[in-house]
């Protein structure tokens, strides 16, 4: 649908909000003590996470369907999802009676697709299919076409961006105070689109931050270009938030109603769900985490000001904790690889160990294979500093003592093939 012409109207995000009562939980507005005192600021997370199908997915997915004819019905409905639509359309399905076909990456946590079929029971069927969203949601297209089931876009769609549009209405129910800022996630765009528009018609003063992951900023190259592009390589590890092409309708609505734009890198992402968890028990994915690690990026702009963070789902995989860690610390400059040439004699490594690490400094990776017919034998070392000056002491002590070494931290091919 290319509809540029579409803006949301009060009038339809209120039939939305009417529709959605019995369907979804109106979560709360929490002001958040930790990152109130961190930026000075009164600080509010909107806890999407704590949602139903735990992202606000549920509410454009179930505005759509539950608007469609009984003759759609009765075929049923396609979607191609990363996982929270996926949730939000298989539950709708069960609640509605309606069969469904999902559509979901390879990359998809598994965490998410046993969610997608627990949500959607005997009424749907999950079909896993390409690298990409972009890739599942081309068959998903192509099954429409042979089906006539009806597609339930997850965000390019005047219906379900009135859904998600209802967060934007709570936030301004539940709030007190004059919203200075608002930060929200993007990937398609429909979060922003529709919360945009609520909030510019009722409190135009706000100033709306659209914040995408720095491996995909989607929006904010397609606003450099004028017009909807497709990035052809894209960091796909905010699986919730990162595709290559973003709406034609949420490009036009976000042109009008989105003031700002700030890209977040994915270690960055990953510090502050660990943040998250440690400080205030909210577990929630990388996608949920976009808008309040932005707001290091306005840390003096914020100041004494009112700020709302969407915190958009918390479908997060538990065996991903060890890559979010390990994300954090590349990030923030605690952990370095290195080829180390250490020569072969006895008591080299216990070299290395006595004068080379500083007494804070721990080897967390080592692969070494001895080559009797040289010299020199090359071993991989992951080495975890306490502070990240730390590393300055750590190369020094390396380049007095002779070692020969290559960094691998800033040589990103040869680092994703060694680690």
């Amino acid at each position: 649908m290319n509809d540029t012409k579409y803006f949301p109207q009060l009038q339809d995000i209120t039939t939305a909000k009417h529709n959605l009562s019995e369907i979804v939980l109106h979560t709360p507005l929490q002001k958040n003590l930790n990152l109130s005192e961190e930026f000075n600021a009164n600080v509010f997370l909107k806890r999407e996470d704590l949602q139903i199908v735990r992202s606000y997915k549920i509410r454009g997915a179930y505005n759509k369907i539950a608007q469609l004819s009984d003759a759609e019905r009765k075929k049923g409905v396609v979607c191609a999802s990363a996982g929270n639509h996926a949730q939000g359309v298989a539950y709708s399905c069960r609640l509605l009676g309606i069969e469904g076909k999902i559509y979901m990456p390879t990359t998809t946590p598994k965490q998410k697709i046993k969610q997608v079929k627990m949500f959607g029971k005997t009424h749907v069927e999950v079909i896993i299919t390409g690298d990409t969203y972009d890739d599942a949601h081309r068959a998903a297209l192509e099954d429409c076409q042979k089906t006539g089931m009806s597609f339930i876009h997850p965000f390019d769609d005047p219906q379900i961006i009135e859904g998600q549009a209802t967060v934007g209405m709570e936030i301004l129910q539940d709030s007190t105070e004059t919203i200075d800022y608002l930060f929200v996630p993007i990937g398609g765009g429909g979060l922003a689109a529709g919360v945009g528009a609520y909030i510019k018609q009722i409190s135009p003063n706000t100033k709306i931050i659209g914040v995408e992951p720095a491996g995909a900023p989607s929006m904010q190259k397609s606003l450099e270009a004028n017009s909807v592009i497709k990035l052809e390589n894209i960091d796909k590890f905010v699986d919730g938030a990162a595709v290559q092409r973003v709406g034609e309708i949420t490009f036009e609505i976000c042109k009008q109603v989105v003031d700002e734009y700030q890209s977040v890198p994915e270690g960055k992402i990953c510090t502050k769900i660990l943040e998250l968890y440690n400080r205030d028990a909210i577990v929630i994915e990388p996608a949920g985490a976009l808008s309040i690690a932005a707001l290091d990026f306005y840390r003096e702009e914020i100041k004494g000001k009112n700020v709302v963070c969407i915190v958009s789902g918390s479908n997060n995989d538990i065996t991903r904790t060890e890559e979010i860690k390990e994300r954090s610390l590349l990030y923030e400059g605690l952990k370095h690889y290195f080829i180390v040439r250490f020569p072969q004699r006895a008591g080299a490594l216990r070299t290395f160990v006595d004068v080379v690490l500083g007494p804070t400094d721990d080897v967390t990776h080592f692969e070494y294979s001895k080559k009797t017919n040289r010299e020199k034998g090359p071993a991989v070392i992951g080495i975890e500093v306490q502070k990240k000056e730390d590393f300055n002491g750590l190369v020094k002590r390396m380049d007095e003592n002779g070692f020969i070494y290559e960094y691998l931290n800033e040589k990103a091919d040869l680092f994703q093939f060694l680690i």
